[in-house]
């Protein structure tokens, strides 16, 4: 539980920005959420992490945290200063955040009751900042360390949905060693996979987000290409099939007793990026289509497996679960996101506003829920 007094709102911190490739993201959908939070309630820290990893204290300023003539913003134009640093005592009996810049006497910010982690990738959304949070004894919106790591590396994900007898598509794992030492046994190996379920294939990064440095190659001649791209993201290769049928993506949000489930969403062919890229979820707005035409049966069945992923990586707060309804009738779990985008063309907020959850509530549950919660083993 959380430890403030009564006398004083509880304080948030919302956290954004950060060291991946997903910081301009990060930081859109941190001023959607600084927007949103009811400051009758609570008491808003924004902070900034840039993205060589500096915690600064920013301007509290959601109209420059905004996509401008298709350019993302960054956290190093919303510090306050270029070299001053937040710090976040690693101590459970003290929760006073300081700001501290040189040459000069570092000054009290104040405790913080809750994290509000805005953070989509590694360093942030993997069970790296969670990790911290639990050292010092913060609560914090979202899955714990556990659930963040595995929602955080595709390969384990498929791994833990498959043991508890989730269905996953068909894929194969191209380990860091594999591609330094033998990169020949590597696209063998992504020969003999597409020799079983076809070419085209998807070569994608194992633990990025916001469809980072994802590849759809048709042959073997582009394959060594996109295995590069998707490792100027990670290291660690993940190449997946072509799963043919129609993108469902559903949210869940932990209410009171327990998580529930969005009324899901369609995201529609995306004719002029070939597949539901980066640009076509950001930067061209694609519109996806809420609540998605499927049968009452349908709709039952993506909201059961969608609690049921939520469950099985033990997720906390919100997850956006994303299938593929095949033409066989059957959904397969494609991922989940354990920080989904809160930008304003975001799925996951479009599907809770159809539920009738809007943005602001949906903030503030968020928040509630964390705050009922405690650190540590729960």
């Amino acid at each position: 539980m959380s430890n403030q007094p009564s006398s004083r709102k509880p304080r948030v911190a919302v956290v954004f920005g950060g060291r991946s490739s997903e910081h301009g993201i990060s930081v859109v959908t941190a001023g959607a959420v600084l927007s949103a939070i009811d400051r009758d309630k609570y008491d808003v820290l924004p902070i900034g992490i840039t993205t060589d990893g500096r915690w600064a204290l920013t301007a509290d300023d959601p109209s420059r945290m905004a996509i401008t003539d298709r350019a993302l913003p960054g956290v190093a134009q919303l510090a306050e200063s270029t070299d001053g640093s937040v710090l976040l005592p690693v101590d459970p009996a003290n929760r006073e955040v300081v700001y501290s810049e040189p040459g000069s006497v570092p000054k009290a910010l104040g405790d913080v009751d809750v994290v509000f982690p805005m953070l989509h990738g590694p360093y942030g959304e993997d069970g790296t900042l969670q990790g911290l949070l639990e050292l010092s004894g913060v609560p914090y919106v979202g899955s714990g360390v556990l659930a963040s790591a595995v929602g955080m590396d595709k390969e384990y994900m498929k791994r833990v949905f498959t043991s508890f007898g989730l269905p996953v598509g068909p894929y194969v794992v191209i380990r860091p060693r594999e591609w330094e030492q033998d990169p020949a046994a590597a696209r063998k190996k992504v020969v003999d996979f597409a020799a079983d379920h076809g070419w085209p294939v998807f070569v994608k990064p194992a633990r990025a987000g916001s469809s980072m440095g994802i590849s759809k190659v048709a042959d073997l001649s582009a394959l060594d290409e996109a295995i590069e791209e998707a490792r100027r993201h990670d290291p660690k290769v993940l190449v997946e099939s072509l799963l043919s049928g129609r993108e469902i993506e559903c949210g869940v949000l932990e209410f009171e007793d327990g998580p529930r489930a969005s009324v899901p969403a369609e995201i529609p062919p995306v004719t002029a990026h070939d597949f539901y890229d980066f640009e076509a979820k950001y930067i061209d707005s694609a519109e996806g289509i809420v609540p998605a035409p499927l049968t009452p049966e349908q709709t039952a069945e993506v909201q059961r497996l969608a609690v049921a992923a939520f469950d099985a990586a033990s997720c906390e707060g919100l997850v956006r679960a994303d299938f593929f309804l095949q033409d066989d009738g059957e959904f397969v779990i494609n991922e989940i996101n354990t920080m989904p985008g809160f930008t304003p063309i975001s799925m996951y907020p479009r599907m809770w506003r159809e539920s009738g959850v809007g943005y602001a509530e949906l903030v503030d549950r968020l928040i509630q829920a964390a705050l009922r919660r405690s650190t540590g083993l729960r």
